[in-house]
């Protein structure tokens, strides 16, 4: 691995009370899931070496780590964006950290706006698949074969069983949860109507400004990836006002609860380590029909209509 990553994980793990199993990377608006942990260590990037300071608000840049129900766990609470600047590789750098320190599950969650017309505002949103229109890859440039091979596959790339793990853990939580393709640009303008057009053409249900470089860098370590995003705003032509980061912030706040409740149950599932074939055979097992009582079934996750 390059000298600042392994700086970055030989510093942190020199401070960290044990290592993480499970991370966590949270979006615009969504630190509040770090305040729900436990025996809580708590260090800003900018004394992390190799890490980059956020500079978004929204964004606190700290990564805590300590425990949620017992799961050992690290959340990187706010992101570094390719808009602010930085090279992919440095955008990157903290999901590659958290791959280093242990993590093989990452919970990658985003603000984006709804292109799909079902989508409203407050809505949770499992990632199916991404679109990457950052005109860029974070693999760009030699390989490190250490991490990962030349040409990584991204057939699955938020993995099936762990989509269908999260989408079992909604349903027993009663969080409503819609599922999509997210399609990630450079920014930080916000699009345009007829960018958005496009996009819902090409197959795109939610759009923002992150998660894409990190998820090919953690699918490069071999890394299974959960993505959730919280719908914050309707992008640009789909209702007739104008977008501003301020809606996004309020969004998040209005949903705090329903999401953190979210991720704490995932982290909890996901932090119980079984092998992906036995994890998978579980959501199967949690997803056949049982006998009901009259008046259909409760809890169920709302339909979805594809644009």
């Amino acid at each position: 691995m390059g000298k600042r990553a392994s700086d970055a994980v030989e510093y942190l793990m020199e401070r960290l009370p044990v290592p993480p199993v499970v991370g966590v990377i949270l979006g615009s608006g969504l630190g509040e899931l770090a305040g729900r942990v436990e025996e809580a260590v708590r260090i800003p990037y900018a004394e992390i070496p190799g890490f980059p300071a956020s500079a978004v608000v929204g964004h606190s840049g700290v990564l805590v780590a300590g425990r949620i129900g017992g799961v050992p766990l690290a959340v990187l609470s706010g992101r570094i964006h390719y808009y602010e600047g930085h090279s992919m590789h440095a955008v990157v750098q903290p999901a590659r950290v958290l791959a280093l320190l242990g993590c093989r599950t990452v919970v990658v969650t985003n603000a984006a706006g709804g292109i799909d017309r079902s989508l409203r505002a407050g809505d949770l949103m499992l990632i199916e698949d991404h679109i990457n229109l950052f005109g860029s890859n974070p693999l760009v440039g030699p390989n490190r074969d250490e991490l990962g091979p030349r040409f990584p596959d991204m057939s699955d790339a938020y993995r099936a069983d762990l989509r269908a793990l999260a989408e079992s853990v909604a349903r027993r939580c009663r969080v409503p949860l819609k599922k999509g393709v997210y399609v990630g640009v450079h920014g930080p303008s916000y699009e345009t109507p007829a960018e958005i057009r496009a996009f819902r053409t090409l197959g795109a249900d939610a759009v923002g400004m992150s998660t894409v470089p990190e998820v090919i860098a953690l699918n490069h370590m071999g890394v299974g990836v959960i993505g959730i995003s919280c719908i914050t705003n309707m992008a640009a032509g789909v209702l007739r006002k104008p977008l501003v980061h301020e809606e996004v912030l309020a969004t998040t706040e209005r949903v705090k609860d329903r999401f953190v409740k979210l991720l704490v149950a995932l982290v909890a599932a996901v932090g119980e380590g079984r092998s992906p074939d036995t994890l998978l055979a579980t959501t199967r097992s949690a997803r056949r029909p049982t006998r009901r009582p009259a008046g259909g079934a409760a809890g169920r996750s709302p339909a979805r209509r594809k644009a």
